[in-house]
C-alpha cells in the first residue's frame, strides 16, 4: 500500500505511528545514535523526538540530495526515475512498517522495480572511514536497505553516498561512491530485520520496554 501524502506535516504525523527505515538500525542495536530503547520512548509518546531539521549537516544533505538525484540520472540512463518526496511504501503483510523513499527506479529493460538511497558525510578522521572501506557502508544504513526493501518488495537497491573529507592541506575533497544490493542476495537479513521490527512493535503496542541493546565499539 501506498499513501500519497503531499506535505510535511501529514508526514510528520503519519511516521509517528510506525517503524521507518531510519528508526531499523536501533532495533537490532546497529545505530550509535538512538539505542531501541530510546527509540521504544519516542514511539510510545513517552519522548519527544528531537527536531534537527536546522543542523548545518541536515539542511546540506537535503539541499544536496536533489542534485545527486539527477546525477544519478546521467550516470544510470537505464532507468527511470521517480520521486515523492511524501509518500510512504507500507509492508503489505505489516502495516507499522513503512519506507519513504530518496528515488524510485524503474529498469527500462525488463520492468524490474528498484530503491535510490541517497547519503551525504563529511568524514572527520580515519576510523570513520572504516564504515565505507572494502566496499562497505554503515550498519545502520545496512539496515535501513533492508527495512526499504521488505516494504516495498521490490528487487534492488542503489546507494549512492557523496563523502566529504579534506586532505592534508585542509583542501575540502569530494568523491561518490555507488554500492548495488539486489533483494534475493539478502532474503535471510530481510526476514530477520522483519523479527526485529515485529517483536518490537508488539512491546509500542503492550507499553514494554524492551531490553537495551547497543551497538558494538
Amino acid at each position: 500500500m501506498i499513501l500519497k501524502l503531499d506535505n510535511r506535516e501529514d508526514w510528520l504525523h503519519a511516521r509517528k505511528q510506525g517503524i521507518g527505515g531510519s528508526d531499523a538500525g536501533s532495533l537490532p542495536g546497529l545505530n550509535k545514535y538512538c539505542s531501541n530503547a530510546e527509540l521504544y520512548k519516542l514511539k510510545a509518546g513517552l519522548q519527544e523526538a528531537e527536531d534537527i531539521s536546522d543542523k548545518p549537516a541536515v539542511q546540506y544533505g537535503k539541499e544536496a540530495e536533489q542534485h545527486i538525484r539527477e546525477l544519478f540520472k546521467l550516470d544510470y540512463p537505464q532507468y527511470n526515475v521517480d520521486y515523492h518526496e511524501f509518500w510512504m511504501y507500507f509492508h503489505e503483510k505489516h502495516s507499522f512498517m513503512y519506507a519513504t523513499l530518496d528515488g524510485e527506479l524503474t529498469d527500462k529493460t525488463d520492468g524490474r522495480r528498484g530503491i535510490l538511497e541517497i547519503k551525504t558525510t563529511t568524514i572527520q578522521n580515519s576510523i570513520q572511514w572504516q564504515d565505507w572501506d572494502d566496499g562497505n557502508i554503515p550498519q545502520k544504513y545496512f539496515a535501513q536497505i533492508i527495512h526499504q526493501l521488505a516494504c516495498t518488495g521490490w528487487d534492488f537497491v542503489w546507494l549512492r553516498a557523496y563523502i566529504r573529507y579534506y586532505g592534508k592541506e585542509g583542501k575540502l575533497k569530494v568523491i561518490f561512491r555507488d554500492y548495488y544490493f539486489e533483494r534475493s542476495d539478502y532474503l535471510q537479513d530481510i526476514e530477520y530485520l522483519e523479527t526485529k521490527e515485529i517483536e518490537f512493535w508488539e512491546n509500542v503496542q503492550q507499553h514494554k520496554q524492551p531490553a537495551l541493546l547497543l551497538p558494538q565499539i
